[in-house]
């Protein structure tokens, strides 16, 4: 029986929540709190699987609280939000930052037409995060970018790079954001991502990124041309490709597949008409998703990177790629940004020399 604790400030909602939660009989609820504060307590005594947290609660909130929990007695976490304006939604992605594993809409009340999706959609969420192995998040020295045994050996390009298509999942946000705020400033190689996210918060997280990086991020409509200096998102629950011509086809993806996998998709693709062209990164995530298309990017020649186990929320994605012999070099993600770099300078024009 997976054990839960509800933290929010709203009687109301924790009372909601524990109707949700008990009607389940794979979950029971382990606890409450109403503050932050009372979270991090109550995590250390309850011993839950897995926390519900709200963000806005009076004294310490959930970005505070979750961070104080990853640094004591880490659970995974899921932020459980309202739907928000996406320039108001940095603390989500800085609580996710600072370990929380997920980000949740809140169900509406039970009479909404919307309220039995969303409710199952958090239990999944629930049943599924909960299986995540979360670590202590402490300050500690953290080896140099480009000290790895596989970045002193490599790193140069089989070929010209013009595109690179990565794939991220659960704890996928923090690694685009470490990923994207260390790239050179001529970094010119357009960016294609699909990343895993809950309805609603893909626009806030684009706009929490856009912070970190002096490249444009946008999420392009099909017949849009893929341009350099740019980096694209893919819609929520949308398939996205690139044609023969460079532009993006972009369609949604019916809500009766059993088998949802847009990351592969896009590597499918982008091995199609890119070839060897192009870098795949395949990032933390649950389940396979992108590990067949990223197979196809490196029987095309291209270059095919997956985060290492040691960096990864989640080894999931990855570690179905690796057993598939789909990648290149397993690297952390700052080694991965090292690689771009190198990538984006040798992909570059040279000037001419002057005799």
């Amino acid at each position: 029986m997976i054990r839960v604790l509800i933290v929010d400030d709203s009687y109301t909602t924790r009372e909601f929540l524990k109707q949700i939660i008990d009607a389940d009989p794979r979950f029971q609820v382990a606890g409450e709190a109403a503050n932050g504060k009372d979270a991090v307590e109550k995590a250390a005594t309850a011993r839950p699987d897995v926390i519900i947290m709200d963000l806005q609660m009076p004294g310490m909130n959930g970005y505070e609280a979750t961070r104080a929990i990853m640094e004591t007695h880490p659970v995974p976490i899921i932020i459980h939000s309202t739907l928000v304006a996406p320039e108001q939604t940095e603390n989500i992605f800085k609580a996710m930052k600072a370990g929380a594993v997920a980000v949740s809409q809140k169900p509406p009340g039970m009479g909404h037409p919307d309220f039995a999706p969303l409710a199952e959609k958090l239990l999944r969420t629930l049943q599924l995060m909960a299986e995540v192995k979360v670590v202590r998040r402490l300050k500690q020295k953290i080896a140099p970018a480009g000290t790895t045994a596989a970045v002193r050996q490599l790193i140069r390009p089989a070929s010209s790079s013009r595109l690179i298509a990565i794939g991220a999942s659960t704890g996928g946000p923090p690694v685009l954001q470490t990923i994207l705020s260390q790239l050179d400033p001529a970094f010119a190689i357009p960016m294609v991502i699909v990343q895993h996210i809950a309805e609603g918060f893909l626009e806030g997280m684009v706009e929490w990124l856009s912070h970190s990086t002096h490249l444009t991020l946008t999420i392009p409509k099909t017949g849009e041309s893929v341009k350099n200096g740019h980096v694209y998102f893919a819609p929520e629950n949308h398939y996205i490709t690139i044609s023969p011509s460079r532009t993006f086809r972009i369609f949604r993806i019916n809500p009766q597949e059993r088998f949802k996998r847009p990351i592969s998709y896009l590597f499918s693709s982008v091995a199609s008409i890119y070839k060897k062209n192009a870098i795949g990164v395949l990032l933390t995530g649950m389940g396979n998703d992108g590990a067949a298309g990223l197979k196809e990017m490196k029987d095309q020649g291209a270059i095919t990177l997956v985060q290492d186990a040691e960096t990864a929320v989640v080894f999931g994605m990855p570690g179905e790629a690796i057993k598939l012999n789909a990648h290149s070099f397993k690297l952390p993600p700052s080694d991965i940004t090292v690689f771009l770099n190198k990538a984006a300078r040798e992909s570059r024009p040279q000037p001419l020399k002057s005799h």
